[in-house]
């Protein structure tokens, strides 16, 4: 495009983004806020460079997903025109596999070398660990794995490793394992994603004259989302600029939520000290929220110490005060949210425009079947649904194995999870026989010894049909969901095994696992007559439901995903549900006494809160089912870091017994709710307050708790209107609980 002609696309900007267009030379520091419209900056800065006479082969601009490289392209494109085609902007990964597809044989490698997937690396860690002749429970490979992307994030060798970490004898293992991974990769001509980082930059070191090149082809380099980079990206963009110093780094401090992924954010806060001369530029004005959601978005954010200062402004309208509404548990809040959701629909809202926002994806269980109650559609975003997810499918296959075991496919799915040994081959000779004498999988398991060719594998069949057995045994004398599933994750070790793993996945299938006996807890609860199967069914019933939704091809459906998941996104109509301490922020956190994990939860919140257009949503639970127990929390700190006067508060009122079948009061429009209610509304309730006079149990009497099973009570302390009860159980030792809230039955 001609200079002269193209003036007027540049007029459209506001002050702050034509300054950052127009500042082209030396290092630049772009504070982009929430909303603030920094593609629409980036891609004009591409376009003003052109105009100015610079090459777009000299140019390149980097961002993390292929998503956002694709828009930011598109979007060049259409104002550059003629000569597009030669910029870079691509992916940090897809950059750095260009340039060593071309140069990584300088530095002892072929050039055509394989990427190794997720599944490729899990193969060749199991093989490391069978070389090593290491236990697979001590070193899990997810672990393993985890551990090593750590440290090559970190840009730390596995020779660094046992510097940094060796201080025990299991780390100066995972050196080991690090260092034979590595070994096992370069024999296999092969890189990890991490690799495509960590390999450049030892090419760019070792090889001055192949990093001259690349400083020279790209004198102006551009970095989308400043504040995700990690140590080895940061590394990487600072050699590449050494020579010519056109950095411009576009990033929001105040939205860096992946520390656990291995983002710093000491990249984007100590900018200025890397680079001096820097000019740093604040884009503060907002293009999406109304005022009263910025207001509550910066009265949180405030709070954080690890900031660079801003605050975002709007010219939008004011809108409606930010909804925050308190429930008694899970169940009414689940039931609120979707109730609301409808009105919110009778109004003319399309369901696309409204979202459901959580910490956890265990959350989204009581959030799914409230939705599908009430024929609300509804999508995960980056997720599954969950009863669809791994860990529940194979405990849901354990109980219908144990039910009846007739559901051939469950068996199968379950027969070496966790592993224990037992092969494809072997079981489809199980099948085979199963098939001949018209039996089921499992019966035809538990009679191995007489299939053919089975040989040094029956003893593990026979031991897994005695496991199934025992459980059955289990089940009829306790007749008890919850104790069943602890009694197979006990025994099978799934849990234990998760917990070894020490990763962000396996926490969250944790999280799923005890919100699947929150499940079983809160059916036995209110069943009349609650039994496996009974389970069983309404859950087949639920899944089956899913599954017919899933072949709907309409996608005017309300987004349900976690708030990680909702950095980048931006919806009309938000609801950020579980805002209560332990929940959001979370417990580890919590307790971690580290203010940057708290100063994390907090960013978290942020990009939450300035995700929603017109209208925000807030609600807690006072209480909620946590590993099958009730869990009394007073609400986030986040919301009572919220101005009051942009808050518009409503608590449900309390009642005798809840149900998530209430009816549901809307939460007030704008200036027409309660105001925030004093610190005795805000604590949470008190857990004496139910009339327990009359124990049906006394001191050394035999009582059953529905998580807990079989024990004896050791003393009853009166404390206030409630008892303490003390009670050792067989299994789980010795607790003190609450009379109300344990449920204690007698055993006569």
């Amino acid at each position: 495009m001609m200079k002269g002609d193209s003036m007027s696309i540049y007029d459209k900007l506001n002050t702050e983004q034509k300054e950052a267009v127009l500042h082209t030379e030396g290092p630049l520091l772009i504070l982009a806020g929430a909303g603030s419209g920094k593609t629409r900056s980036l891609t004009h800065r591409i376009a003003y460079l052109i105009d100015e006479g610079v090459p777009p082969w000299n140019i390149l601009a980097i961002t993390f997903t292929n998503k956002a490289a694709q828009e930011m392209k598109e979007r060049a494109c259409k104002l550059v025109g003629e000569g597009s085609e030669d910029l870079w902007i691509s992916t940090f990964h897809a950059f750095c596999s260009r340039i060593l597809r071309k140069n990584i044989d300088l530095i002892g490698y072929d050039r055509n070398f394989t990427i190794y997937d997720t599944n490729d690396q899990k193969t060749l860690m199991k093989e490391v660990l069978k070389g090593m002749n290491l236990d697979a429970k001590m070193f899990p490979e997810r672990e393993m794995l985890s551990r090593i992307s750590t440290a090559k994030n970190e840009f730390i060798s596995p020779y660094e490793y046992r510097d940094v970490y060796g201080d025990s004898f299991r780390d100066r293992k995972i050196a080991d394992i690090y260092e034979n991974y590595q070994k096992r990769l370069r024999e296999n001509a092969a890189l990890d994603f991490d690799d495509l980082l960590v390999k450049t930059v030892e090419l760019f070191r070792e090889c001055p004259d192949v990093l001259e090149y690349y400083q020279n082809r790209f004198r102006y380099i551009m970095v989308d989302e400043y504040q995700d980079t990690n140590t080895v990206q940061f590394k990487l963009i600072e050699l590449l600029a050494r020579l010519y110093r056109n950095l411009c780094v576009v990033g929001d401090d105040d939205q860096s939520i992946y520390k656990f992924r291995g983002a710093n954010i000491g990249n984007i806060l100590n900018f200025e000290k890397v680079y001096p001369d820097a000019r740093v530029i604040r884009l503060e004005q907002n293009y999406r929220s109304t005022k009263n959601i910025l207001h509550a978005a910066n009265s949180v954010i405030h709070n954080n110490s690890e900031r660079k200062d801003k605050k975002l402004w709007t010219e939008n309208a004011d809108g409606e005060l930010v909804h925050f509404k308190r429930y008694e548990n899970e169940y009414d809040e689940a039931e609120g949210v979707a109730s609301y959701i409808s009105f919110l629909s009778m109004r003319g809202v399309k369901y696309e425009d409204i979202a459901i926002l959580y910490r956890t994806n265990a959350q989204s269980r009581v959030l799914e079947e409230r939705l599908k109650q009430r024929n609300i559609p509804y999508a995960i975003v980056r997720g599954i649904s969950f009863y669809e997810r791994k860990e529940i499918k194979d405990l849901m296959s354990y109980l219908k194995a144990v039910d009846h075991g007739m559901d051939d496919l469950s068996v199968k799915r379950i027969i070496n999870v966790p592993k224990r040994g037992i092969g494809q081959t072997t079981i489809n000779r199980i099948q085979d026989y199963a098939i001949i004498h018209e039996m089921s999988f499992l019966d035809a398991a538990m009679n191995c010894e007489e299939i053919p060719g089975i040989g040094r594998s029956a003893k593990k069949v026979r031991d897994f049909g005695e496991m199934i057995r025992s459980f059955r045994e289990y089940y009829e004398k306790e007749k008890d969901i919850v104790s069943l599933m602890i009694q197979i994750l006990n025994v099978t070790d799934y849990r234990a095994e998760l917990e070894a793993e020490q990763t962000d996945e396996a926490r969250s299938r944790l999280a799923d696992i005890d919100e699947l006996i929150n499940d079983m807890v809160y059916y036995e609860e209110n069943d009349d007559e609650p039994s496996l199967r009974g389970f069983l069914m309404e859950k087949d019933m639920y899944t089956l439901n899913s599954a017919i939704d899933n072949l709907e091809e309409d996608k005017n459906k309300v987004l349900l995903m976690t708030l990680h998941n909702a950095k980048g996104l931006e919806f009309n109509n938000v609801f950020m549900v579980g805002m209560e301490e332990g929940i959001f922020p979370g417990y580890i956190s919590m307790m971690s006494g580290d203010d940057s994990e708290i100063e994390e939860e907090r960013r978290l919140c942020y990009v939450g809160i300035t995700r929603a257009r017109e209208r925000l949503y807030l609600s807690s639970a006072d209480r909620r089912m946590v590993r099958g127990q009730q869990q009394y929390s007073r609400p986030s700190r986040f919301i009572e870091e919220i101005d009051e006067e942009y808050l518009d508060t409503y608590r449900q009122p309390s009642k005798a017994k809840s149900s998530y079948r209430s009816s549901y009061t809307p939460m007030s429009s704008a200036g027409t709710g309660s105001r925030r209610p004093g610190p005795e509304l805000l604590r949470y309730k008190d857990m004496a307050s139910r009339n327990t006079e009359n124990l049906s149990y006394g001191e050394g009497d035999r009582v059953k708790h529905i998580k807990f099973g079989m024990g004896t009570v050791l003393e009853i302390v009166k404390n206030g209107k409630d008892h303490e009860v003390t009670v050792e159980f067989d299994r789980a030792g010795k607790k003190k609980m609450f009379a109300s809230f344990a449920k204690l039955k007698k055993i006569t």
